[in-house]
């Protein structure tokens, strides 16, 4: 690093706005959300979702409520298109939800964007083009009037091809991108002229995205930047004012939630943060910051663990344990001061009263958590010892929930005792607790069908030890064995482990499900030298121990 960074960087300039009013504002209500998981999200990815998996994505997206969701930049690939086409020919698109298609300002992909969008009841088309000065100089080589000259013909293409297609309500929105690096009076000028070119009102109003295309500057220079803008609008009340903030310097959250209060109406992000670089704004931590205020964010996110596994499966990017409100770590706590301020916390606090559990910005409950890692804590070390000892000494390392799991099963043990617990020791509690999950349904038997799409299974048991043949199908062993069994259980992560090497080697499953009418989830694990015969007795000690 350099002894004088001055010499290669230089600070960002204030705005000069004096009488700034955003200082003094609160957020009382959520703005609209848009959810760019599927483009600028998808965009970010090692590997880009395929077709089917975004479908699941976007189902999920309007499950959780989203209302506007950036789908694709339909002329970059072949497959955003086709996606694109499937919502709309499949029908997959509610009637309250409204996509949206990204292009870049020329006319060709314009065209491809519009025949994308064909048929849409409703679609937002998304026009951008860079306008800071190290893109006008550098990147495209044009002057003030070229980069504006290059906006206006793409706004008027885009209301030409939209008059053509009348079956559509189409909604207009333009990005000067990299808006925080723009002079701010250019970028109203070229804001201004899209928008004389689109005549927005009212009743029909267009979408201007201000983006944080490259954080540069601290979250209040950007509120200044936004409430600059919205003062100098001539079509304010004609105009949507959207900001897109990434999280170069770590503060994108900081400066959404400032831009929110400087006028800001809209928010562009993606859950849990995905995205170029360091990433888009997170809009799920958004979203429940709001919620901790008391205010409905409009989001749903009562089944938090489900949304972050289809998120982590889709982008094969994990959600890191400390992230707020959906880390596997966020509501532990290993000290043991906080340890006992949270229990006393619990101790007092009531179902109908205002939340104040201490280090508890939120009840875990309302994003279908359990307590179990907050009741049943444990210091750093002992979490971290269990840990270090089982893969030491027996080769098992054991998923993270599951982790949280036991460590509340071994202090308990600790806590009768009141002595230290030998690696043994730990090794026979965990089979005692897991492995040896036998009653009341133990598995003898198992016979498996892959002959049709659908698995068939048999299974041989003793129920309170009475021998039964159980029989079942679904699209893999362990559903097969659900159905089987007849059990209302759903299967919320699955994994395995290779314990030991060559002729000795063991599979060692484990099964976390879900029971309806208990709050969180429990785990299961099983151990065979077949991992379906592992799997299946992971699974029945799961249900074993949730009965």
């Amino acid at each position: 690093m350099l002894k004088n960074p001055s010499s290669k960087y230089t600070a960002f300039a204030p705005i000069n706005l004096p009488d700034r009013q955003w200082p003094g504002k609160t957020i009382s209500r959520a703005p609209i959300w848009m959810s760019t998981d599927l483009r600028d999200g998808n965009q970010a990815l090692f590997e880009p979702m395929s077709v089917d998996t975004k479908i699941d994505f976007f189902a999920m997206l309007c499950r959780v409520g989203l209302k506007e969701i950036e789908v694709a930049f339909p002329a970059a690939s072949q497959t955003d298109f086709d996606f694109v086409r499937r919502l709309i020919e499949e029908d997959r698109i509610p009637q309250d939800v409204t996509i949206e298609a990204l292009t870049q300002a020329r006319d060709h992909l314009i065209e491809r964007t519009f025949e994308s969008l064909k048929g849409a009841r409703r679609a937002i088309v998304h026009v951008y083009n860079a306008t800071a000065p190290v893109f006008r100089r550098t990147v495209f080589g044009v002057d003030r009037a070229g980069c504006i000259e290059i906006a206006v013909n793409a706004a008027r293409k885009i209301k030409e091809l939209a008059a053509a297609q009348p079956e559509t309500e189409w909604v207009f929105q333009y990005s000067p991108e990299v808006f925080s690096s723009t002079e701010l009076d250019f970028a109203l000028e070229i804001s201004e002229a899209v928008a004389d070119v689109w005549q927005p009102t009212r009743e029909r109003p267009m979408i201007l995205n201000l983006p944080a295309t490259v954080e540069g500057a601290t979250p209040n220079v950007y509120a200044d930047q936004i409430e600059w803008m919205c003062r100098h609008l001539t079509r304010r009340n004609a105009t949507i004012i959207s900001v897109h903030p990434h999280n170069d310097r770590g503060t994108a959250i900081a400066a959404a939630e400032l831009a929110v209060m400087a006028g800001a109406d809209r928010v562009e992000g993606c859950l849990f943060g995905n995205g170029e670089r360091t990433g888009n704004v997170d809009l799920v931590t958004l979203a429940l910051n709001l919620y901790t205020q008391g205010i409905d964010p409009g989001l749903d996110f009562s089944n938090i663990n489900e949304v972050a596994r289809i998120v982590e499966e889709s982008t094969r990017l994990p959600i890191h344990p400390r992230h707020p409100y959906v880390g596997d770590l966020v509501f532990t706590a290993f000290s043991g001061s906080h340890q006992d301020a949270i229990k006393k916390g619990f101790a007092v606090q009531k179902d109908d009263a205002l939340w104040e559990v201490p280090y508890m910005p939120i009840d875990p409950r309302d994003l279908g958590r359990s307590y179990d890692s907050v009741i049943r804590v444990n210091s750093q070390s002992g979490k971290g010892g269990i840990a270090w000892l089982l893969e030491t000494a027996y080769g098992l390392a054991l998923p993270r929930r599951m982790l949280v799991e036991f460590s509340g099963v071994v202090q308990q043990h600790m806590d009768d005792t009141g002595a230290e617990m030998t690696p043994a020791e730990i090794w026979t509690l965990f089979t005692r607790s897991y492995l040896e999950a036998e009653s009341p349904l133990r598995l003898v038997n198992h016979r498996l069908d892959e002959s049709h799409e659908r698995h068939g299974i048999t299974l041989d048991v003793e129920w309170q030890g009475e021998a039964r043949s159980l029989a079942g199908s679904g699209n893999g062993p362990l559903a097969a064995a659900l159905d089987a069994i007849g059990s209302a259980a759903a299967i919320h992560s699955f994994e395995e482990r290779s314990i030991g090497s060559g002729s000795d080697a063991r599979a060692m499953a484990f099964v976390e499900i879900t029971v309806p009418g208990r709050a969180g989830t429990l785990f299961g694990a099983g151990s065979s030298t077949s991992i379906v015969e592992a799997s299946l007795r992971a699974l029945i000690s799961a249900l074993n121990r949730a009965a």
